[in-house]
Order: C-alpha cells, then sequence, then structure tokens
C-alpha cells in the first residue's frame, strides 16, 4: 500500500488480511494510543461483537505490558494462556474465542512516538518469534498508511469526559 487518501477502515483491513496470511490471526484489533489519559481506544476489530469500536482500555493494561509495548516501543509476545492471563483481563473472553496467544506491535509516527498497537490473538502456541517477525514486517510494510490512518482519529480534548 502506498497511497496515503486512503480511508482508515480500508489501510486497517488491508493489514488485517495480511496478518491473516502471515503470521496468521483470530483476533485482531487496532488500538489507538490516547497517551494524555495512558488508555487505548480500539479503531478496528475483527469481532465488533465482543471488541467494539469506540471502546477504551485504562486500568486493565499491565505495567508489564505498558512498559514493553508503550515505553521501549517494542512488540510483546505472549505465546500460551498462561502468558496471556498475567496480562490482559479479558483472558477468559479471549480463551472463548478460541485464542490463547498474543503480539502486539506498536506502530510509530515519524517522530518515534506510539501512534497506536496492533493486537494479534491467535490459538495457544500459535505464535513464535518468527511469528513476531513477520508482523512487525506488515506493519512496516504498510507504516505511511497506518501512521495516517491514526492521524485521521485526533485525541479528545484532555481531561474531556468521552461516552
Amino acid at each position: 500500500m502506498t497511497g496515503t487518501s486512503m480511508k482508515p477502515d480500508v489501510v486497517f483491513q488491508q493489514v488485517f488480511d495480511a496478518m491473516r496470511q502471515d503470521p496468521g490471526v483470530i483476533l485482531f484489533t487496532v488500538l489507538q494510543w490516547i497517551p494524555e489519559r495512558s488508555s487505548l481506544r480500539r479503531l478496528f476489530t475483527s469481532h465488533p461483537a465482543e471488541y467494539p469500536v469506540g471502546g477504551e482500555k485504562t486500568v486493565e493494561i499491565s505495567p508489564g505490558w505498558l512498559g514493553t509495548v508503550i515505553e521501549d516501543k517494542k512488540p510483546f509476545l505472549a505465546p500460551d494462556l498462561d502468558a496471556l492471563r498475567k496480562v490482559f483481563a479479558d483472558s477468559e473472553l479471549i480463551q472463548r474465542l478460541g485464542c490463547g496467544a498474543v503480539i502486539n506491535v506498536p506502530v510509530l509516527d515519524d517522530g518515534g512516538n506510539v501512534a497506536g498497537v496492533l493486537a494479534l490473538l491467535d490459538a495457544e502456541g500459535s505464535y513464535t518469534q518468527h511469528s513476531v517477525e513477520a508482523a512487525v514486517a506488515v506493519v512496516k510494510a504498510n507504516l505511511t498508511d497506518l501512521i495516517d490512518a491514526f492521524a485521521a482519529h485526533p485525541h479528545e480534548v484532555p481531561g474531556k469526559d468521552t461516552p
């Protein structure tokens, strides 16, 4: 993808399609990082009934996860349910959807700031370090469009309540 005029949902769908090829994914969500509130807002999801667009995660974000993905700006891998349970409060729902492993890849803007995070979930044991590298390669191949897609979703005014 090279055009910057694509609508965000088209960009996110194309990245989802690429991720389904390699490393593989059952559940896919695109989360925008909102530093003013230390929260993640869902912009796109493969499972809107369970994970609706617009939902936010704040208090249930694990400090270890935040340190890796947001502060260190590195991918996160939880290859099995035990590792996943240590980080995600919604691990029971994740398991019901047939997932037991997660890869989170931060998307960095031109200034090196985290614009958002891609969440890929698949069956327990499906993901390895090679899977992380494959997911990072998809992000790199689509980076300009992803940055533009995140930028198309402005943050609310800090301190303003959101529905």
